[in-house]
């Protein structure tokens, strides 16, 4: 319930914003933890899911952190809220899937066609949705990595083994995955560190620099810093996501919750909020097919 009035006051009142979260749904249901695959982490501990969001956030942000970057936050929010799509998704690959041998194009060619992240805003795992516009950062990938290692003469095998540069492999590898999808993005080659308290909830396969290793290790390693891919999106997914909110909340009997509205909440008010959450889910509306279908479900 104050999920639905706080993300319809700070749609209105902000230039955009995000939800963090690793539950898996917004509705009155939780869902299944976010999974990451190179983490072992345990969902009940706050230490261990705030290391998780704070590194995500930290990735997202710099492009408008860093002294060298010409990008504003109101580039940023301008990039991702045209046409009043005040809510963003944030996904994260953390610790980005990478050998510690391996170039760039080759593992996000072994990554295709998915995509290489998993989502961050109790959203559930659209990946197939699509989005209008994002903002991606790959961070902890050196120079000498960023490009293909083929020895000369090899035929490439794929276009992303034909670029020259770090910035052209992570552009076009967008391109494919996301092909009417407005992009910016950035790649650095320092990493995010590991430091004290930070937890050591990694699997026991990476090496000491957060890379897949290749030879078996006689025990964990502990791991010092790691590749992290991390992007805000702009997704067609919130259609879907925001209005089921909406319909799961639409459909209950909102005297249930006597104690909720005695604390202040007018119930009229909680209606027209309802209201307003589907008419901002229908800013993500990518079709009329979308629509159909959202107006057969409120029939039902």
């Amino acid at each position: 319930m104050n999920t639905v009035l706080g993300i319809v006051r700070l749609s209105s009142q902000s230039s955009l914003f995000c939800p963090l979260s690793l539950n898996g749904s917004l509705g009155l249901k939780p869902g299944s933890p976010v999974a990451l695959s190179y983490l072992h982490y345990e969902p009940s501990l706050d230490y261990q899911t705030s290391a998780i969001l704070a590194t995500a956030l930290d990735t997202l942000t710099i492009p408008y952190r860093l002294q060298t970057s010409d990008m504003t936050i109101s580039n940023l929010t301008e990039t991702l809220n045209f046409s009043g799509r005040k809510v963003a998704e944030a996904s994260v690959a953390m610790p980005f899937s990478m050998a510690e041998d391996q170039s760039l194009p080759e593992a996000l060619y072994n990554q295709q066609p998915s995509t290489a992240w998993c989502p961050l805003s109790s959203g559930g795992n659209r990946r197939d949705a699509g989005c209008f516009a994002q903002s991606v950062v790959l961070r902890g990938i050196s120079k000498q990595q960023q490009v293909s290692n083929a020895s000369p003469g090899t035929e490439p095998k794929s276009v992303l083994h034909m670029c020259e540069t770090g910035q052209e492999v992570l552009a076009r590898y967008l391109h494919t995955v996301f092909p009417r999808t407005l992009s910016s993005l950035l790649l650095l080659q320092g990493p995010c560190k590991i430091l004290a308290p930070y937890p050591q909830f990694f699997a026991p396969f990476l090496n000491k620099y957060g890379f897949l290793s290749e030879k078996p290790l006689y025990g964990p390693a502990k791991v010092e810093s790691i590749p992290v891919l991390a992007a805000f999106q702009s997704s067609a997914g919130l259609y879907r996501t925001l209005g089921d909110f909406y319909r799961e909340l639409h459909g209950t009997d909102l005297r249930r919750w006597e104690s909720f509205f005695s604390a202040g909440v007018e119930m009229e008010d909680f209606r027209e909020a309802l209201d307003e959450l589907r008419t901002l889910s229908l800013c993500y509306k990518k079709s009329s097919l979308d629509e159909n279908s959202d107006d057969d479900d409120d029939t039902d």
